[in-house]
């Protein structure tokens, strides 16, 4: 496969997200139209691992093997004029935010969190684990017909035994994603197409900004080009890839150094492009979720990425 070949893994899925790259040639990624947890198998198949139910967004294998899942508590759906799929504000069954523990051998779903003690998971959008075997999360807040409701940012242990808000309000927050020496958090806003730096001081603490900081982080990059940034994964050697919603031309994988210059924009046959991760021998199989029109892609990347699971 050329590198600026893009292959369909997978088509028919109902809004994959949330892709992870497993050791034997697998990904796993959550369907959220469908409330699922889907792995592909080199050999073409796609099987269901789980049902959650409302609306499974990010996903990350725990240092206990097991899928950790954010859910949004589930979203409307729209098709637009080429049938493609789209969310836009909660299900008329939303079943709240929470944060989930699937077990990949049975299926067998846990709620680990459904609040942060102050306040109730609005829409878990995203997470990743640290060295200390902690993960972050964002939660998105929600975009609704005439409001937006602020989002966060959070860390929690994966036993269920703490979590604790970091960050509030942010616009949106969604991608999330360490360096890989661990010492900075990058997240990226879908509605004002920023990605932010935090400096990370110990497990679950930022140095964080005082008051009157809107945002008590850097700003690393802001979109001159209109779209939406959507999640995000990490290079090996520290670029931060923004899968972005947007126009043909710009909807694809916004590549940013971590000195926040624009690397390259990596152009993909959908203009909800809402995910990536790396896998492979080498690291440089990129495995891109095309939501809109429900398909699994992978492409040959310029560099090779940072490995989140065992290999």
């Amino acid at each position: 496969m050329q590198q600026d070949e893009v292959e369909i893994l997978a088509e028919g899925l109902q809004f994959p997200e949330g892709p992870v790259a497993l050791a034997d040639g697998s990904v796993l990624f959550v369907e959220i139209a469908a409330g699922r947890l889907s792995r592909w198998h080199p050999d073409g198949r796609v099987e269901e691992v789980a049902r959650p139910g409302g609306g499974p967004n990010g996903a990350a294998l725990g240092p206990d093997g097991a899928c950790y899942v954010c859910n949004n508590g589930g979203m409307q759906w729209h098709t637009d004029p080429n049938g493609g799929r789209f969310p836009h504000g909660r299900a008329a069954d939303y079943s709240g935010g929470r944060i989930e523990r699937i077990d990949l051998r049975s299926g067998r779903v846990e709620r680990l969190y459904e609040h942060t003690g102050r306040t109730p998971l609005a829409s878990p959008n995203d997470l990743v684990f640290d060295a200390h075997g902690g993960f972050w999360f964002t939660d998105l807040g929600s975009m609704g017909h005439d409001a937006l409701e602020r989002g966060r940012i959070c860390y929690a242990k994966a036993d269920g035994s703490a979590i604790r808000e970091v960050v509030f309000p942010m616009l949106t927050p969604n991608g999330i994603g360490l360096s890989p020496d661990g010492r900075h958090l990058y997240v990226a806003e879908t509605v004002t197409a920023r990605v932010w730096r935090f400096a990370v001081s110990g497990p679950g603490e930022l140095a964080l900004a005082g008051w009157p900081a809107l945002t008590p982080g850097d700003m690393l990059f802001a979109s001159a080009a209109y779209c939406m940034f959507d999640s995000l994964a990490v290079e090996a050697g520290g670029n931060v890839c923004v899968a972005t919603i947007g126009a043909p031309g710009i909807a694809g994988v916004t590549v940013i150094d971590p000195a926040g210059a624009l690397v390259e924009r990596v152009p993909m046959p959908d203009r909800s492009t809402t995910n990536i991760c790396f896998g492979g021998a080498d690291a440089r199989d990129a495995f891109v979720t095309l939501s809109r029109t429900g398909r699994l892609a992978r492409r040959r990347w310029a560099r090779p990425g940072l490995r989140l699971t065992p290999s």
